[in-house]
């Protein structure tokens, strides 16, 4: 049995990403939640991930660290994660790549956090530049493949990278394109998804420097979460 470990669901992005590859796919695993643990969240984290990081999955004596890496182990054994279609197969994991390594504004301007409601402050160009970047891409993968998901029928792990952003979207109420705000909603209204919601209102325990971020970006409108420690 895998063991995946993760951070707060409320503001782990990275973790959200193997999570919910594994619950929509099916594939089966016990989760290791460790809270963040602000300055010394690299002592708390490097029993398990030599990084010192999350998303870490464990199995047997192998240890996979990397949301990217994580994905790729997993395909090896179940080619559910990625597009059956060859075509479909290379795009995903170009704008999963994309992903991974890109949207630096959509990160520092709209940290994740899912129970809060914000209204950004002064929204960038950079960001700006990042969400016309994403409309295009989502659209040219909707369009081309057909839907509802990215590169087609059914979930693969080019959804689960975006889902992140999805949240995203929620709290800071991004304008989309018609196109994208459907997909946004098809994610958030996935069952595997609420439950991770769900879960990400009920804890009790903040991290003050992903709040402070929050903070940054904007007047709080909404705080949703129950009340913290």
């Amino acid at each position: 049995m895998f063991e995946l470990y993760i951070a707060n669901k409320n503001y782990s992005s990275w973790s959200l990403r193997p999570w919910i590859l594994m619950r929509e796919l099916g594939i089966p695993f016990i989760e290791k939640l460790v809270p963040f643990a602000g300055t010394n969240q690299a002592n708390a984290f490097r029993h398990f991930s030599p990084t010192g990081k999350v998303p870490c999955l464990i199995d047997g004596e192998t240890v996979v660290w990397d949301s990217l890496a994580i994905t790729e182990y997993l395909a090896e054994r179940s080619p559910a994660v990625w597009p059956a279609d060859a075509m479909a197969r290379t795009w995903a994991r170009c704008a999963v790549a994309e992903m991974h390594s890109g949207f630096q504004a959509l990160r520092e301007c709209c940290t994740m956090n899912c129970g809060l409601r914000i209204r950004l402050a002064s929204p960038s160009q950079a960001l700006a530049k990042d969400l016309t970047r994403l409309n295009e891409l989502w659209q040219e993968g909707l369009t081309r493949f057909g839907g509802p998901y990215l590169a087609g029928p059914v979930f693969t792990a080019v959804d689960a990278f975006f889902a992140p952003v999805a949240f995203r979207v929620q709290t800071y109420g991004l304008e989309m394109d018609p196109p994208a705000r459907s997909y946004v909603d098809h994610l958030l209204s996935l069952p595997a998804m609420r439950d991770w919601y769900a879960s990400a209102l009920n804890e009790t325990w903040r991290d003050e420097e992903h709040d402070q971020m929050a903070r940054n970006a904007g007047t709080w409108l909404n705080d949703f979460r129950v009340v913290g420690q």
